[in-house]
């Protein structure tokens, strides 16, 4: 996610001598990602290429991107409540986009394998909506532009982490306990690792560490009701 200049710039087996009479094996599927991640991305990209060619009128844009000061303004209702979701999928450039293509390809399937369509793509949002929410605590007068999934998607990541078998883990629940040392550990450079790029920036723009930090303490929290909702009584610490 990252925090852009003022609108409207939006400017990312065997071989045997047989071998010939047997069957073609089955194909793969595309880096064996679930269909709903690549077709998550799919919009995301799509979205990214008709701003960049002019598609989307600025008005359109303008609605979509999460800016912290017009929440001040309580008479426009819908007008608040669409930037929570809309700015997920708008981005600030080719850099930007990619790199949070890559790193939703990397958690997104296995939140997508473990509970389906349904669950994956509300947890996805539901992270989105609380990363942008603790942003706005910490920026609340900000009339900076606000855009990018980077708050969504570690909600997925803090969630998959708990579903890893981390080597020598004593652990037997479905899901990492929350204070396991793996998780601990990981919790602590990824807040470290925001600081940093907080304080530095990347490609260029302010990065808004907060809504890493709140979308990914959701997943790592909200991770245990929904695998719940999805194999009912929650066995994981």
């Amino acid at each position: 996610m990252k925090q852009t200049d003022p609108l409207p710039v939006y400017a990312a087996q065997k071989v045997t001598t047989m071998a010939f009479l047997q069957s073609a094996p089955p194909r793969e599927p595309f880096l064996h990602a679930p269909a709903s991640v690549l077709w998550l991305i799919g919009v995301m990209v799509a979205v990214h290429i008709a701003i960049s060619f002019g598609q989307v009128p600025d008005a359109v844009l303008d609605y979509l991107v999460l800016v912290p000061a017009r929440l001040v303004d309580g008479t426009d209702l819908l007008g608040q409540l669409v930037p929570f979701v809309g700015y997920m999928f708008l981005h600030g450039g080719v850099m930007h986009l990619t790199f949070n293509c890559l790193w939703l390809l990397a958690f997104g399937p296995i939140v997508a394998r473990r509970y389906g369509t349904a669950l994956f793509l509300g947890f996805f949002l539901l992270s989105g909506i609380v990363a942008a929410l603790l942003y706005l605590a910490f920026n609340w007068a900000s009339t900076v532009p606000v855009i990018g999934a980077s708050g969504a998607i570690s909600g997925l990541m803090g969630g998959g982490l708990r579903m890893i078998r981390w080597p020598g883990a004593s652990f037997s629940t479905r899901l990492a306990p929350i204070l396991s040392r793996q998780i601990l550990v990981f919790t602590g450079f990824w807040l470290v690792t925001n600081l940093v790029f907080g304080l530095m920036g990347f490609d260029g723009q302010t990065v808004a560490w907060q809504a890493h930090m709140g979308g990914y303490l959701f997943g790592l929290f909200a991770i245990g009701a929904v695998d719940w909702l999805r194999f009912g009584r929650y066995s994981a610490g």
